[in-house]
């Protein structure tokens, strides 16, 4: 173990300020692919955006970096103090083998300084660069386009309002890597088939992290709706595959989405969404399905689910009928497809979808959908459990003042037995999550009281 430790390199991480809540899941989940951790030297701030971190080796900081969505850059980390005298005794203790490669005499180099909670001037910024003398660069300096970038990260704290003289933590590193490009280039915005759900694509990339898809995984969404969560797990190279209920979606007909246009057109489907991207050699198929009907044969068959169920707040769940049941309305599709459509209650899709998952994930598999929350309800006792799964991480999105989403990860823990199917009506823990199944209400309910406040407002 000692050796083991040794040979992790420190690097610290430059973290984007949003999403805060699905930063630390998504890292860890990330940093247990690539065999790092979190440095035993430094409590992780939540909420701060420099986290210390020890990776093997740079290739997998890189790698780390190639696919997070939530941090801006890593540096490889030659210092660190709470203060200058600090920072500046850290770097003196720092092996001079380590830095040599980076500081020779036919290289060229610029240092960087980045404050965060507050703006330094051109002389301060310069001060505290010629501060770093001491150090043996022999290369030239070059600002436009040099060899190796160096940086002076400083933090003063997240209070905006309370701001100190000094910083409070200091850091000097090597960049090593950074990139935001993900979101800009898979944006919804830009992509040929969309809904009016489809998952923003930065959340798509935090799921598929959190689920730690890898190449040759194969992944499932059973509401797979336009394919956009299979989109961000292709692009690390796992195989792809979903299902809906909703024919036309699926297909890839009817009327569109996008304002101005009244249907769809012949390019507008999920293959095509991921031939947009280069990843078609992924995509498996997706299939009209019920996802309360069981279609897959027995045994496991997934490395990772990730999903995002509906909510019914746009229409009611629904799912396949029969004759003899209550038939709540008879839709037809194109092409002549018809179907019987039933209530689908949402305590209903989640148990299902997490006996599904205890089935159907290889040990270790993960699990990760959106759970909609009514916030003056909530309490942990309300998110679904089951004793195949354990419960990884739960991350809030508000998505109002009285409403919010959480994105739930689960992991596969125990081999699913036949008596583990429906342990959830035996555990005595099964009403409280029945208050799942009025969401629909109490969103609109709120919805409706913020107009009337609004209108009164005006009124006045």
């Amino acid at each position: 173990m000692a050796l083991a430790a040794a040979a992790l390199r420190r690097y610290l991480l430059l973290l984007a300020q949003e999403h805060l809540e699905f930063r630390l899941p998504e890292i860890t989940s990330l940093l247990s692919l690539c065999g790092g951790q979190f440095s035993g030297e430094q409590e992780i701030r939540v909420n701060s955006p420099f986290w210390i971190l020890n990776i093997p080796s740079e290739e997998m900081a890189r790698g780390l970096m190639k696919r997070t969505v939530c941090a801006k850059s890593i540096f490889e980390l030659w210092g660190h103090g709470r203060s200058a005298g600090e920072l500046y005794a850290s770097l003196k203790n720092y092996p001079t083998d380590k830095m040599l490669p980076y500081l020779q005499s036919d290289s060229t180099y610029k240092i960087h300084i980045h404050t965060f909670n507050k703006t330094l001037t051109q002389a301060q910024k310069i001060k505290k660069i010629d501060a770093l003398e001491f150090l043996p660069f022999k290369g030239k300096v070059n600002l436009k386009n040099p060899e190796h970038i160096f940086w002076i990260l400083e933090d003063y704290g997240m209070n905006p309002n309370d701001v100190p003289e000094e910083p409070i933590h200091l850091y000097f590193g090597r960049w090593v890597h950074g990139q935001r490009e993900l979101i800009e280039s898979y944006s919804v915005k830009k992509r040929h088939f969309i809904g009016n759900t489809s998952m923003d694509a930065c959340l798509s990339f935090i799921m598929a992290n959190h689920a730690r898809v890898k190449p040759n995984d194969v992944v499932y969404d059973p509401f797979v709706g336009t394919g956009g969560l299979l989109i961000s797990s292709a692009h690390f190279g796992a195989y792809v595959c979903g299902t809906d209920i909703d024919y036309n979606t699926v297909h890839g007909l009817g009327k569109a989405s996008r304002k101005n246009q009244k249907w769809r057109g012949p390019d507008e489907n999920i293959r095509a969404n991921l031939r947009q991207y280069g990843l078609e050699k992924y995509y498996l198929d997706a299939l009209v399905a019920d996802s309360s009907r069981p279609i897959w044969r027995k045994g496991v068959l997934f490395d990772a689910i990730i999903t995002d169920p509906p909510y019914g707040i746009r229409e009611a769940p629904r799912r396949m009928g029969s004759q003899k049941e209550t038939v709540k309305s008879v839709e037809r599709s194109t092409e002549n497809h018809f179907f019987i459509s039933s209530s689908y209650h949402l305590s209903d899709i989640f148990f299902d979808l997490l006996k599904f998952a205890a089935e159907h994930l290889v040990m270790g598999g993960r699990l990760v959908y959106w759970l909609p929350i009514y916030r003056p309800e909530y309490t942990e006792e309300i998110i679904p459990r089951h004793p195949c799964l354990k419960l990884i991480s739960n991350c809030e999105q508000m998505l109002s003042s009285h409403t919010s989403r959480r994105l739930i990860t689960m992991e596969k823990v125990k081999e699913f037995k036949d008596q583990d199917a429906n342990s959830y009506l035996l555990d005595g823990q099964y009403m409280p999550y029945r208050g799942h199944n009025s969401f629909r209400e109490k969103y609109f309910s709120g919805v409706t009281k913020r107009i009337a406040k609004e209108e009164k407002d005006n009124q006045k």
